[in-house]
């Protein structure tokens, strides 16, 4: 009986090392795979914010737009000459960029107004803008042929995107993050907007309450001066920024100078 006892823990003790290390083999190739799979899953997302990180400067991007055809050099030409550009180009308030060369390529290729609307027929030129920091924002703009509801009258839709994305742009440099969300956008239609033509929208930080800021801001036809032109659409917008701001990647790093 004791015989049998031993060879019985003496076989048992055999075949535990072989067990044994089968289980530490399929522990370590556990942890190494997982491992593995969280840092190839990790990668855009790093990717992603070096890219915001190291984003030109608003002045850089100025620089960065090269015109594609004939048609967008004159247009880009256009804007950059204009009277209204000249006279808050030599404000020192001001910041002149063009937003939109500032995304990362990760983050453009996905962007409805960095990609999906720039091109010919549509905003055959980005943007030009002006900025005076969580105050004011002046955007100058082309709007193509291609961007109709009815025939020859720019879709409403655009014209709400545009208001949107500028009154944020204005709003946002006021809130303690600086990022913020569209809590509400009214939106006022006072003119049909004829297609193939030069707009500027204007748009202004009325209050500012901790997470919270109000904008209002228009959308005129550019004239050949620096006075305002026809008043085609009026906005008003209420941006609150999110309780886990701090947690959320900005998508570049402010740039402008201080004042």
């Amino acid at each position: 009986m004791r015989t049998y006892s031993s060879n019985l823990d003496f076989h048992s003790e055999t075949l535990q090392h072989p067990r044994l290390r089968r289980i530490l083999t399929i522990g370590a190739f556990t942890i190494f795979f997982t491992s593995a799979g969280f840092l190839i899953a990790t990668l855009p997302a790093v990717a992603s914010v070096v890219a915001l990180m190291s984003a030109p400067t608003d002045a850089e991007s100025v620089a960065l737009y090269k015109a594609p055809d004939e048609a967008a050099a004159e247009i880009n030409k256009y804007l950059n000459n204009h009277p209204l550009s000249r006279q808050l180009r030599q404000d020192p308030d001001w910041d002149e960029s063009r937003p939109h060369l500032r995304y990362p390529e990760s983050h453009k290729k996905h962007s409805l107004t960095a990609r999906t609307l720039l091109g010919p027929g549509k905003l055959p030129v980005p943007p030009l803008v002006f900025i005076n920091e969580g105050k004011s924002l002046v955007s100058m703009s082309y709007l193509g042929t291609d961007l109709c509801g009815h025939v020859g009258i720019v879709h409403g839709g655009l014209l709400a995107t545009l208001l949107d994305e500028g009154c944020a742009r204005c709003g946002f440099a006021a809130l303690p993050n600086k990022i913020g969300v569209t809590a509400s956008l009214t939106i006022n239609y006072k003119k049909p907007t004829p297609a193939g033509s030069f707009v500027v929208l204007k748009a202004e930080t009325t209050r500012v309450e901790g997470r919270k800021v109000w904008v209002k801001a228009k959308i005129e036809l550019l004239g050949e001066t620096e006075e305002p032109g026809k008043v085609l659409v009026e906005a008003e917008g209420l941006f609150v920024e999110p309780s886990y701001a701090k947690s959320l990647p900005k998508l570049f790093k402010s740039t402008t100078r201080s004042k």
